[in-house]
């Protein structure tokens, strides 16, 4: 399987003011996302996951060390339009990436500004708005809508700029419950069904275990790395970098200082109760 994103040795700091040292964030990071897989990234406040993020679209450079997507040095200015075309950014707030008054010029806004033609971006704009579910409300304005419908348009917005991969940074921070379900159908649906790549930077644990893999950071290094229950089994891990593992597994762990002898590995309810079940009748 081919590589969407590369890191390899990434160093980054963010500058000093006044003469005063810079703040370190990574000092050397590697790890690669496959095309078309749904990866989760997890960290307590300050580990670095929104400056992971914005390296992947060049928003930031590396100060050491080396990003590429789809084979493209990020660091390469005659590459900087085509990373960005390859990689959509959606941030925690969808009024910051909200420009138009009305839903389909605003999904509109990103294929314009790469010079699309005006009969292939009704096509794209019609299609996104589609894929998320806004479609009935192409006309609204989007100051009217629900925290999780401006996400979906946010989300639309890049799919018509057809990127190979979304990274979204804490994209349900701001929303409801109901608003966080709309977007995470919206994610799952789009890298199941379109193939699209999907990093997605949260701290909602059960929005995690629906990836194909987490990786967890910790002090600007990979603190743990691999499927959702090989690394949410890791529980004594994850509270000393201050992270919980999804209820579930916080419930068997607590039962097993117990006294039971509970697997760490079921995220659902369904295999959580089945768990409990087949304990209480052994």
């Amino acid at each position: 399987m081919s590589k969407a994103i590369s890191v390899e040795h990434l160093s980054y700091s963010y500058p000093g003011v006044d003469d005063t040292p810079g703040v370190a964030v990574f000092e050397d990071i590697s790890l690669t996302v496959e095309d078309g897989s749904f990866v989760a990234v997890l960290g307590s406040n300050g580990c670095g996951k929104s400056t992971l993020a914005k390296q992947f679209n060049a928003i930031l450079l590396p100060c050491g060390g080396k990003v590429y997507i789809c084979g493209m040095d990020t660091s390469d200015e005659e590459r900087l339009i085509a990373v960005r075309r390859s990689v959509g950014m959606v941030f925690q707030n969808p009024d910051n990436q909200i420009v138009a008054n009305v839903v389909e010029e605003d999904v509109a806004f990103g294929p314009e500004n790469l010079g699309v033609a005006s009969p292939v971006i009704r096509q794209r704009v019609d299609n996104a708005l589609r894929q998320v579910g806004m479609y009935e409300y192409r006309e609204h304005a989007p100051h009217l809508l629900s925290g999780g419908q401006k996400q979906r348009v946010a989300i639309a917005g890049i799919i018509a700029m057809e990127p190979k991969c979304i990274v979204l940074d804490e994209p349900t921070a701001m929303l409801d419950p109901q608003g966080r379900k709309e977007v995470m159908d919206t994610i799952l649906a789009l890298n199941a069904q379109k193939g699209i790549t999907v990093v997605l930077i949260t701290h909602h644990m059960d929005e995690a275990a629906m990836a194909q893999r987490v990786v967890v950071l910790s002090n600007g290094r990979i603190a743990a790395d691999g499927t959702p229950a090989e690394v949410f089994s890791q529980v004594d891990l994850l509270h000393s970098i201050r992270l919980a593992s999804p209820e579930t597994v916080e419930l068997c762990y607590e039962l097993n200082r117990k006294g039971f002898s509970l697997p760490l590995d079921k995220l659902s309810v369904e295999e959580c109760a089945q768990a409990l079940y087949d304990a209480i009748k052994a």
